[in-house]
């Protein structure tokens, strides 16, 4: 691998991630992969791995890890839902120039359903907002 590798490594799960620390420093001067934690984005936990003692340094690289991971994953969020509006709109030219009648029967009443169930929470969240502000 070229260049300098980091001091740690965070292996992504659905909820947060494995926590390594990284060692090249051996006489055989391979990478190797110490888990020191697990992380838990969902709840802020982070949990020693094994009878570990994490040090502050781990403690703040992890909590700036989180940091991160959360603007991350944010950011995601709103990206995926500007694609799903660009596939809702494809979906409408599908509808309207290409789809055959049996195309149409096997989706219509799946996308109306979730139309409907998303427009339903749109209108509650915005009326909401409006008696908020």
């Amino acid at each position: 691998m070229a260049g300098e590798l980091p001091d740690y490594y965070f292996r992504v799960r659905e909820n947060g991630a494995f926590v390594f620390r990284i060692d090249t420093e051996n006489r055989q001067r391979r990478i190797e992969m110490d888990q020191i934690a697990v992380v838990n984005m969902r709840n802020g936990e982070i949990k020693p791995h094994g009878d570990r003692t994490l040090s502050q340094e781990d403690v703040d690289e992890i909590t700036r890890w989180m940091e991160d991971r959360a603007r991350t994953l944010a950011m995601r969020d709103i990206d995926d839902i500007h694609r799903a509006i660009d596939h809702m709109n494809l979906t409408a030219q599908w509808a309207q120039s290409r789809a055959t009648d049996a195309q149409l029967e096997a989706v219509t009443d799946g996308l109306l359903l979730a139309m409907h169930d998303l427009r339903t929470v749109l209108v509650r969240k915005k009326a909401d907002r409006l008696t908020k502000g």
